[in-house]
């Protein structure tokens, strides 16, 4: 198609979108050229809720008004503020109530899940990562290996892609797993990866691990409100995820983790790093001196967490929950779906989505490499009110979310792309 002809189909989209109200209720950044920016950069920092601010000054009051009593007599008990994000959480996530807690953030709920896990044996000790997990993943593991007396070296299984390829199979995914099996103690994923925006076959990795008696754990933090997910009924094990990209919970938000209920509700509790908040409900405040985790994911808690960062989280997932994530899905594919397209028709051989065609192995976000003056490209979208962010060597990320983001959007985002190919000389 015509570059004008996807400026229709756009307007087109638009028009007929069931979710086009909900960009009202989010704030969009202006542009140098004060009207509202095309912000696909959802995948690094979502867009504040109108609402998230009242959720606040709503804690902000009580807090004013009643002091320490707030933890108890406050409309909303600041001791059990947490508990109103499970059912949401649930919804987004794929979870049973018991299974999910909001808490931390998500590098310490790696370091938290990694202690009870990641459990090694003299034989058994290594995990697999992907070939681009981000980098506080391989701090994390690097470090627990470290501390029980392993080498990360020999203990790291990085999955790579086939020469010439940017993105992992599952096939050979699986088959990595099957031929480690008597090695591995842990598979590490990440839901969807931060570089490539690929979304891996969570089921069929966690089937292999389960095998062969491997823990299965994932990285969710560009899959949490990005695409949909089963975490309980694909038996996962562990699962942590932040909640200020897709999430909206704002800047530092209070993090997520997931705990298969078979792993909580055992009997006889799983090891792991205790702090007061996981003590059971009943004798909490009693203080005394044995730990007693309450059942399922909350036993992990280590510390009342942050109230104003929940109640901003808590504006937000009450969108998700009216929303539906189905619905929200549906949206996101069509977004990306539009935005790959054009990529690929209106500038064949010039830009490279390294992301995969298939709308279910990715998210929002599409993972471009320009081959003509990369950084200027970035700085041209930049500068034309496309936000959107760069991951060296060479990557764009844009993220059209199906919450605040038009067909319009990316109507712009191709548009600057095609001034600047043209401008190049390469058009």
């Amino acid at each position: 198609m015509t570059l004008d002809r996807f400026r229709d189909l756009a307007a087109e989209l638009d028009r007929s979108d069931p979710l086009a109200g909900y960009r009202e209720r989010f704030h969009v950044p202006r542009a140098a050229d004060g009207g509202e920016a095309a912000y696909l950069c959802g995948n690094s920092l979502g867009l504040a809720p109108r609402t998230a601010r009242e959720a606040v000054d709503r804690e902000l009051r009580a807090w004013q008004e009643l002091g320490v009593e707030g933890h108890f007599k406050n409309e909303r008990p600041w001791v059990s503020f947490h508990e109103l994000l499970t059912d949401h959480l649930c919804r987004v996530v794929g979870a049973r109530p018991n299974e999910v807690v909001a808490m931390n953030t998500l590098t310490v709920n790696l370091h938290l899940m990694l202690a009870s896990f990641y459990r090694p044996e003299p034989r058994r000790f290594r995990v697999l990562v992907g070939h681009a997990a981000f980098p506080s993943d391989r701090y994390a593991l690097r470090s627990q290996i470290a501390l029980r007396g392993h080498s990360p070296d020999d203990a790291l299984l990085v999955a790579a892609p086939r020469p010439g390829e940017a993105t992992l199979r599952t096939d050979d995914l699986v088959g990595l797993i099957e031929r480690h099996r008597d090695e591995l103690a842990l598979v590490l994923m990440d839901g969807v990866n931060y570089y490539t925006g690929e979304f891996v076959d969570i089921p069929a990795v966690t089937a292999a691990a389960h095998r062969h008696g491997v823990v299965a754990g994932f990285d969710l933090a560009h899959a949490a409100g990005n695409v949909p997910l089963a975490l309980h009924d694909w038996g996962v094990d562990c699962a942590v995820w932040c909640s200020y990209k897709y999430l909206n919970g704002g800047p530092g938000c209070v993090a997520g983790c997931f705990v298969h209920e078979r792993h909580g509700l055992r009997a006889d509790p799983v090891p792991r790093l205790a702090g007061w908040w996981g003590h059971d409900k009943a004798t909490r405040f009693a203080m005394g001196p044995d730990f007693v985790p309450i059942p399922g994911a909350e036993g992990w808690q280590l510390s009342n967490p942050p109230l104003f960062s929940l109640a901003a989280l808590l504006a937000s997932l009450e969108l998700f929950s009216e929303a539906g994530m189905d619905r929200l899905r549906a949206k996101s594919e069509a977004l990306t779906g539009f935005l790959d397209r054009g990529l690929r028709e209106l500038f064949p051989g010039s830009v490279d989505v390294l992301t995969p065609a298939d709308p279910a192995r990715r998210g929002c976000q599409l993972s471009v490499r320009v081959r003509w003056e990369a950084r200027k490209t970035h700085a041209a979208l930049l500068a034309r009110g496309v936000v959107c962010d760069w991951r060296e060597p060479d990557v764009i990320r844009l993220a059209p979310v199906p919450f605040y983001n038009r067909f319009a959007d990316v109507m712009r985002c191709l548009d600057v792309f095609d001034q600047h190919h043209r401008g190049s000389g390469d058009g």
